[in-house]
């Protein structure tokens, strides 16, 4: 049965308005969410409007997670992806002018070299040739 004391009358009224506000909130970064992910698919659209309405997006995924309608992970997750998309784009916009130049090289691998341990760095005695070394026999 539910309470009927003032206090609790007014606790569900006050849940009331936060329930509509957050609906408001969460309804406009999935309208900005979905928005940005249809620039960044679709052809003809600048870069520049592209990034703008992304950054919108990212703006209002932060808003609503400091307000705490949105979980902040679950904006974290979310503006990941976004950018995630973004910078697919960027990349394949950048690889697309090559392409027109004939044929292209294969990009180079994006792991780095092993490094050295720190004690190897330095050739020891024994292993310095003859000609180099500076002792005397």
């Amino acid at each position: 049965m539910a309470k009927r004391t003032a206090s609790a009358k007014k606790q569900a009224r006050s849940g009331v308005r936060r329930a509509l506000r957050n609906r408001a909130v969460r309804s406009e970064v999935k309208t900005k969410v979905v928005k940005a992910r249809r620039t960044l698919v679709s052809g003809p659209v600048a870069e520049s409007e592209r990034y703008a309405i992304a950054l919108d997006a990212i703006k209002s995924l932060d808003r609503a997670a400091s307000k705490g309608v949105l979980h902040r992970n679950n904006a974290a997750r979310r503006k990941s992806r976004l950018a995630k998309q973004l910078s697919k784009l960027a990349v394949s916009a950048a690889a697309s002018p090559a392409a027109g130049a004939g044929k292209r090289k294969k990009a180079p691998a994006l792991t780095s070299k092993p490094v050295a341990k720190s004690g190897s760095a330095k050739p020891s005695a024994k292993s310095a040739s003859p000609a180099t070394s500076t002792k005397k026999k």
